[in-house]
């Protein structure tokens, strides 16, 4: 799969998560398993850019190619410098978001709210291409099925983005109006799909193997996104990949490998942010990894006392440690406790 002149190593993505999906989560994603990750989005406001924030988000210091960048805003020209604010600073790809249901950002008109008012996404997205070509940096762009369930136009913008250059779009199964609740449903992306000749790819609520095959199978999508249901779990691009491929599971991994995986990813982490924001944002990360396992949600509870790295990355460590005593590998997303060592200790998973 391509997007422009980038090859792509597989047609598992993950999803751009405002407050997640940082340089080491993305990198963390790609070696287990992820073709293709894109960062945070990153404002079209000028006078930001040179905030900490904005400097961490637009941070791709030895990150595997491509580097694709989100921006968000509802001004063409703003938008389109900042595309090439961050063209300057490394990225290879740009991504428009068109996605985000987040009131602070719908509020001032920008991520879906836009797909409310047809005229001015297309405006933007053709300043954004217009911008990017004379570098050869491809666009693409994540929208949501609509604004609201009476007003679903992810077709009719779908083909005028197409048409305005968008070389993929990312289309998340959910309308701005129901944020993330409710299922996600996919027929809006197949008639996407059907409607354009870029690549297409569905998000929402793919959280296991059989649910990716299930909705490439649906949608005839060309790709999948998956964002919250990798939080905690960064291996499930491994996971759906061996299952694609094989039709069968890989074996969950075993505690003594997330122990490693999560103690690189907090070293990771803190070199991106200073010790003090360090420790704090590393602690929902902690919890998505340990929440599931045996004693996981009384481990957090005390880890947020916790004021430095050191102390941080020594609970964690003695944690797992001792769980691995008991179990060899942590559960499968539903598996039952009979199939595991902990059988007396372990909840199942909803």
């Amino acid at each position: 799969m391509y997007i422009g002149q980038f090859a792509l190593a597989n047609h598992l993505f993950v999803a751009p998560m405002a407050g997640v999906t940082d340089r080491p989560f993305r990198q963390l994603c790609k070696q287990l398993g992820a073709g293709y990750a894109v960062s945070e989005m990153v404002t079209s406001r000028r006078d930001l850019w040179d905030t900490l924030k904005t400097s961490r988000r637009a941070n791709h210091e030895g990150e595997p190619g491509p580097i694709a960048v989100q921006i968000a805003g509802t001004d063409g020209q703003m938008m389109a410098d900042a595309a090439l604010y961050n063209i300057d600073r490394g990225a290879q790809i740009i991504d428009i978001n068109m996605g985000c249901p987040a009131k602070k950002v719908c509020n001032k008109w920008a991520g879906s709210a836009l797909m409310q008012n047809e005229a001015l996404a297309i405006e933007i997205v053709q300043a954004v291409v217009d911008a990017c070509a004379p570098r050869h940096v491809p666009v693409t762009l994540k929208m949501r099925t609509g604004w609201c369930q009476t007003h679903k136009n992810a077709v009719v913008l779908a083909r005028a983005f197409e048409a305005a250059g968008v070389q993929m779009l990312t289309v998340h199964g959910r309308t701005r109006e129901q944020g993330y609740k409710g299922a996600a449903e996919y027929d809006t992306i197949a008639a996407v799909k059907a409607a354009v000749t870029i690549p297409v790819v569905a998000n929402g609520d793919i959280t296991t193997p059989e649910k990716a095959r299930d909705v490439l199978h649906a949608t005839g999508a060309d790709a999948i996104m998956i964002g919250r249901a990798a939080q905690g779990r960064p291996w499930i691009f491994r996971e759906i990949a061996h299952f694609l491929a094989t039709g069968e599971h890989l074996a969950p991994p075993l505690v003594s490998e997330v122990k490693r995986l999560l103690i690189d990813h907090l070293y990771d982490h803190y070199s991106l942010y200073d010790e003090f924001i360090g420790v704090r944002s590393a602690r929902k990360h902690i919890g998505w990894y340990l929440r599931e396992l045996p004693g996981g949600e009384a481990f957090r509870a005390c880890m947020n006392s916790l004021e430095s790295s050191t102390t941080q990355v020594a609970a964690v460590a003695q944690f797992l440690d001792e769980l691995n005593q008991t179990m060899d590998r942590i559960p499968a997303p539903g598996e039952g406790a009979a199939n595991l060592r902990e059988r007396d200790m372990m909840e199942t998973t909803p």
